[in-house]
């Protein structure tokens, strides 16, 4: 769908919105879970932005897969390939914990009767810690590919001196 964007790979252009909106949502996600006061005011704003990187991972990883097939075969474009295949589990988990951990104290809020087992007094405390686990996987995995992805696209191709007549 957006396998080139003005002659640009559109793999190249996605990624970017993968490597803000992923650490930004497990900063949110981390954020609400560890401080109540910042929950009550993102509100639905940190489902939302987990949510909208979840979105962006598999059409990032799409366009990837175009790209592949467009560049030749390395080991380092292997690699990478790899690897970004693997961020969209990650990116589902982290929008499914946050979503559950912005919706149930909501319904609480509310008044809503909820099932025994999401009321137990240690479902607050293991969700959070589970969304702060995966908020952090989230981010490692998202850093470590598109560490792979640049050293794919530019190992070997920039001298560390200086080339023309740049000073």
């Amino acid at each position: 769908m957006f396998n080139t964007v003005n002659g640009i790979p559109g793999h190249v252009l996605l990624v970017h919105a993968v490597v803000i909106l992923v650490p930004l949502a497990g900063a949110l996600a981390i954020l609400a879970t560890v401080w109540p006061a910042a929950r009550r005011r993102l509100g639905i704003i940190t489902p939302l932005a987990a949510l909208l990187a979840l979105l962006f991972v598999p059409l990032a990883s799409g366009a990837g897969e175009w790209l592949q097939e467009h560049v030749p075969e390395t080991p380092l474009v292997a690699k990478h390939a790899e690897m970004g295949g693997g961020l969209t589990a990650w990116a589902a988990l982290l929008f499914l914990l946050s979503a559950l951990a912005w919706l149930l104290p909501e319904l609480t809020a509310r008044g809503r009767a909820l099932p025994s087992i999401l009321t137990a007094r240690w479902v607050q405390p293991a969700l959070g810690s589970a969304v702060c686990l995966i908020a952090v996987v989230a981010v490692i995995q998202t850093v470590r590919i598109g560490d792979s992805g640049a050293k794919a696209a530019w190992d070997g191709k920039v001298s560390s001196s200086v080339i023309g007549g740049g000073g």
